[in-house]
């Protein structure tokens, strides 16, 4: 799947030194070694088309989606606010919300998951008890059924590790709807697992007011 976007259409916040997108799913945040289409390509491109000749085109993501998950990805479009968003970041001051679709729903419907976590083979390795080079993996949750075999997860996501939703939903049974990696046999879409990045609350690397930008679910 090809995944080219306009865009425009998927600006959910934009000013002189950060732009947030709404990415769709089947669509890469990065490049890769068989270069396939990514989000940062086409933010450059976009961020070229209207600017002078003579200036700098800059665009850097602060954090990464899965290739088939769908959501809110923050840029800087400017050098100087690169370090402020990342320390932001690295420092877990940003609140990251998600959307999830399970066939399943877990034996609680609040809570929170924590587990320890390692990356392994492209692939998170999920445990309740601490084993060699793992590290803690916390997020909570609220399940709200749609249907008989459709539940809404509102996710609050405060460590962000490598598939780290997708593990430890996985883990208690409840695998995301489409992630076959995780056990998931029910299909969504092509190239894409019914996972949404839905809401990100940051402070703006240069007024530090608190912006809370939210991509509309997908899943209603």
């Amino acid at each position: 799947m090809s995944v080219q976007i306009h865009v425009p259409d998927h600006i959910l916040y934009e000013d002189d030194y950060i732009l947030v997108i709404n990415k769709p799913n089947g669509l890469m945040v990065e490049p890769d070694r068989n270069n396939h289409p990514n989000l940062l390509h086409q933010v450059r491109q976009y961020i070229k088309a209207s600017a002078p000749d003579d200036q700098e085109v800059y665009a850097q993501h602060i954090h990464r989606l899965d290739r088939p998950v769908s959501g809110i990805v923050l840029f800087a479009i400017q050098r100087s606010v690169l370090k402020n968003l990342s320390e932001q970041f690295a420092e877990r001051k940003v609140k990251k919300y998600y959307q999830a679709l399970t066939d399943h729903a877990p034996q609680q419907h609040t809570g929170t998951l924590l587990h320890w976590h390692r990356k392994e083979k492209k692939k998170a390795v999920i445990a309740e008890q601490e084993f060699p080079y793992a590290e803690e993996a916390r997020l909570t949750y609220h399940v709200k059924p749609l249907a008989a075999d459709r539940f809404l997860w509102d996710i609050e996501l405060y460590t962000g590790k490598y598939h780290q939703i997708r593990g430890q939903l996985a883990y208690i049974d409840c695998p995301i709807i489409g992630d076959a990696t995780y056990t998931s046999g029910v299909p969504y879409k092509p190239d894409a697992i019914a996972l949404h990045a839905s809401k990100l609350i940051f402070s703006h690397p240069i007024t530090n007011q608190e912006l809370i930008i939210e991509a509309p679910t997908p899943f209603i």
